[in-house]
């Protein structure tokens, strides 16, 4: 572990990450000589339980001088570099928390973050499209929060998942698309299945203006994401959900541009029909990976209000 914040270090001997930081974290190598992030606990502050089982990581309280220790430590001596990456990341996030009493929970739902990340795959990050279109998902999330709850919402978002809707809730689905504001009032769909509906959901086409631009001022896509966190923040298993979810996204916050801003604007939905232009299975024999463009003009026929994507009423 030479070149490391844990080379010279011997077991349960901590260094601080950050002597000018809010809270106490420490690198430090645990007992089986592995590197490991520490934190403790802020006095009056309730440990979380239960807590997650991770592959390759190792999530576990220990009592020092009467304080709680959480610690993290990774059990795979080949992923030092990764996990070193992770434990900056878990530390920044925490450093943002609000109070003291949501330190802990920021640290474990982040170390989650990165569970579910290395498990999906991502190394790469996003490309600006996909990051606007993120953005624009987000939007409709946490609209969605606003009108069905943290956890219904959160569990509707299925397109990071690879489904063909971006959300599907029990009796609708909705597929977003984001658009810069200047561009030809076009949208592009990028298969047959995006547009098909399906017996006992009405269908629904969120279509948002999403401009970026080099600027000091405005949200970035972190802004962003961590406006839609903040959602989630009172319901344990809706947080994980969206760990999960954000994750397969394949979003990377240390990859976010600090200098690039993401503004939402005209929004527009319109209701799937029968008769609305797509082009949907089954498709000729021999043709596959389908993707067209459809007229905004053609769509405007269909539009409706967003008050549909509000939870059914009884009568």
């Amino acid at each position: 572990m030479n070149d490391t914040p844990w080379a010279g270090l011997a077991p349960d001997i901590g260094r601080r990450v950050d002597s000018e930081g809010r809270y106490d974290f420490f690198w430090a190598v645990m007992p089986n000589g592995l590197p490991g992030l520490l934190l403790r606990v802020p006095e009056g502050t309730p440990t979380v339980h239960p807590i997650p089982i991770l592959r390759n990581l190792s999530l576990s309280y220990r009592l020092v001088d009467n304080r709680e220790i959480f610690c993290i430590s990774l059990e795979d001596r080949s992923q030092v570099e990764i996990f070193e990456t992770l434990c900056r990341d878990v530390v920044t996030a925490a450093e943002r928390a609000e109070t003291a009493g949501s330190v802990l929970s920021r640290a474990i739902q982040r170390t989650m973050r990165w569970h579910h990340l290395l498990r999906a795959g991502v190394v790469e990050g996003l490309s600006i499209e996909e990051q606007r279109g993120l953005v624009a998902e987000l939007a409709v999330l946490r609209d969605l929060v606003d009108r069905h709850g943290a956890l219904t919402a959160i569990g509707a978002w299925m397109g990071p998942t690879g489904s063909p809707k971006d959300f599907e809730l029990a009796d609708m689905h909705v597929e977003v698309k984001a658009r810069r504001g200047a561009a030809h009032p076009k949208i592009t769909i990028s298969s047959a299945a995006q547009l098909a509906t399906v017996d006992g959901s009405a269908l629904y086409l969120r279509v948002i203006d999403v401009d970026t631009a080099l600027a000091d001022q405005g949200m970035t896509l972190a802004d962003h994401v961590d406006a839609t966190a903040a959602c989630f923040g009172g319901d344990p298993a809706a947080a994980s959900l969206w760990e999960q979810r954000l994750a397969a996204s394949g979003y990377l916050s240390e990859q976010v541009d600090s200098h690039r801003v993401w503004k939402t604007g005209h929004a527009r939905i319109f209701q799937v029909t029968e008769e609305f232009p797509r082009i949907v299975p089954p498709l000729p024999e021999g043709v596959d990976d389908l993707k067209y463009s459809v007229s905004l003009a053609a769509c405007a026929p269909f539009e409706v209000a967003d008050e549909v994507l509000s939870p059914a009423r009884s009568s």
